[in-house]
């Protein structure tokens, strides 16, 4: 697998990082553990968890793995703090004391001394971004983060952030597909000029791009649960109907599959440095595997823009 670096920074990633946002929820033990077996086999290197996903339990499903399926020093765990959930609503709180409490922990759970990247997850606008930084900085000189970003930051907010952190915030996490286009409007522009590198997640859409919605909600999708129903549905409106359907054409004339066609657009865009993918089971991470996106033809991107712009 191609291996890229983020931003100006020296930190090395795969195009494709495995997210672990369904594990310990709908996909179990066993399941992570041949998704992980098999995604470093094919040279992926980048796994993306979080402090929030599962309440903590898909950083412990990780640790787990550690020095049995895979070693430590073979991935690029990468991990969030600032956020959570209890009763079904998020609770945002980036202030220094919790995003170091939520460090140690993440550590914990994960079994290992550092983090390869950190980001803060969304931004709190209760909390002083200073304060907010200053918890990133701690982590890099402590030794506990290698590299640190910031996650679901908008435009200015990332330019703000990287323009008074006084260390190097390396990356932006942010949502990117072809069924949402909204970081080319402010953020993508601010983040090349800050040198970060995009990690892409979404990059199908929340799998609507890679066709399985076409006309149905196949019983054991995500659209068909109902922890994820809203967080699918939002793209299976009429619009984003004509956007699958136009990925699904070109895939067509290209000989290509819709995956490969979706992920080769994202990647190909200015700043991105890898895109986050979760495969809930082995089946699904084969075929994002199989998928080469090499790059699109030049008018063949441009028209996929012109449908989804």
């Amino acid at each position: 697998m191609q291996q890229r670096y983020v931003g100006n920074s020296g930190l090395r990633a795969s195009v494709l990082s495995l997210g672990t946002m369904s594990w310990a929820q709908e996909t179990d033990e066993q399941d992570a553990m041949e998704l992980l077996h098999t995604f470093v086999d094919a040279g992926g290197t980048v796994v993306d968890t979080a402090a929030s996903y599962s309440d903590g339990e898909a950083e412990a499903m990780l640790g787990s793995m550690l020095g049995d399926v895979v070693a430590r020093s073979e991935l690029v765990i990468s991990s969030k703090a600032g956020a959570s959930s209890k009763d079904g609503r998020q609770r945002i709180d980036a202030s220094r004391g919790a995003m170091l409490a939520a460090l140690d922990a993440s550590l914990a759970r994960l079994g290992t001394d550092y983090l390869d990247l950190w980001f803060v997850q969304c931004w709190d606008g209760n909390v002083p971004l200073e304060e907010t930084l200053s918890a990133l900085d701690l982590a890099l000189r402590s030794g506990r983060a290698r590299y640190v970003g910031i996650s679901n930051f908008n435009g200015w907010q990332s330019a703000k952030a990287a323009a008074i952190a006084g260390f190097p915030i390396v990356a932006n996490q942010s949502e990117y597909s072809l069924l949402n286009r909204s970081p080319e409007a402010e953020l993508l522009p601010a983040v090349e000029d800050a040198g970060l590198g995009l990690v892409a997640w979404a990059p199908l859409g929340r799998g609507v791009l890679s066709g399985k919605y076409r006309g149905q909600i196949p019983a054991g999708s995500r659209a068909a649960g109902d922890r994820l129903a809203g967080y699918v549905g939002k793209y299976l409106e009429a619009r984003d109907s004509r956007v699958v359907e136009a990925v699904h054409m070109a895939a067509k004339g290209l000989g290509r599959t819709a995956l490969d066609v979706s992920l080769a657009w994202v990647l190909s865009r200015p700043a991105v440095a890898t895109a986050v993918v979760g495969p809930r089971n082995a089946v699904q991470l084969k075929e994002l595997l199989d998928a080469k996106p090499a790059p699109l033809p030049a008018e063949i991107s441009r028209a996929l823009e012109d449908v989804s712009g």
